[in-house]
């Protein structure tokens, strides 16, 4: 299977983005008493590779930081995404996965 490398770039940021943004509309729901986005949801938006951009929003908006139910959930889906780089990562070792060389 080969990978287009900027393909990959983009997508990973762009997984991130709608991860980190997420959180931040969530937060103003709260505020504004609003229907909320399911925290179901905003764990599974984490989850392909997108851990980082949840702990950034979860930060940068202060939003679930201190409900430990949530915290616990983040931490076994960055472990889950940990997984997945392990295994990106194995591809690439192993030629699995083929990242195309850019002209």
């Amino acid at each position: 299977m080969s990978l287009d490398p900027w393909f990959a770039i983009a997508l990973f940021l762009v997984v991130n983005l709608v991860a980190f943004a997420a959180q931040g509309i969530d937060k103003v729901l709260a505020v504004r008493g609003a229907r909320r986005i399911s925290e179901r949801t905003l764990l599974s938006l984490g989850l392909p590779l997108a851990a980082p951009g949840m702990w950034l929003g979860m930060r940068t908006f202060r939003h679930k930081t201190r409900k430990v139910s949530f915290l616990v959930l983040a931490v076994l889906v960055t472990l889950v995404n940990l997984g997945l780089l392990a295994g990106f990562l194995y591809g690439l070792h192993t030629g699995w996965l083929d990242i195309k060389s850019v002209p």
